[in-house]
C-alpha cells in the first residue's frame, strides 16, 4: 500500500472521533434541555455539570482532530 494513501486512511479514521464528539454534545444539551423543561428549579444546579460535560466532550473531539493533523503533516 502506498504510504500516502495510508496516511489519508488513518486521518479519516481519526476524524470519526469528531463525529462522536458532535453526537455527544448534542446528547448532553438535549438531555439538559429535557430535564430543565421537566424541572426548571433544578436546572441552575445542573448547569455546572452541563459545562463540564461539554468541555470534556469537545476536548475529545479536538484530540481526534489533532491526531488526524499529526498523521497528515507530521508523519
Amino acid at each position: 500500500m502506498d504510504p500516502i494513501a495510508a496516511k489519508y486512511i488513518g486521518a479519516g479514521i481519526a476524524c470519526i472521533g469528531m463525529g462522536g464528539a458532535a453526537l455527544g454534545v448534542g446528547q448532553i444539551f438535549g438531555n439538559y434541555l429535557a430535564a430543565a423543561l421537566r424541572n426548571p428549579s433544578a436546572a441552575q444546579g445542573q448547569f455546572g455539570n452541563l459545562i463540564f460535560g461539554f468541555a470534556i466532550t469537545e476536548a475529545l473531539g479536538i484530540f481526534s482532530l489533532l491526531i488526524a493533523l499529526l498523521l497528515l503533516f507530521a508523519v
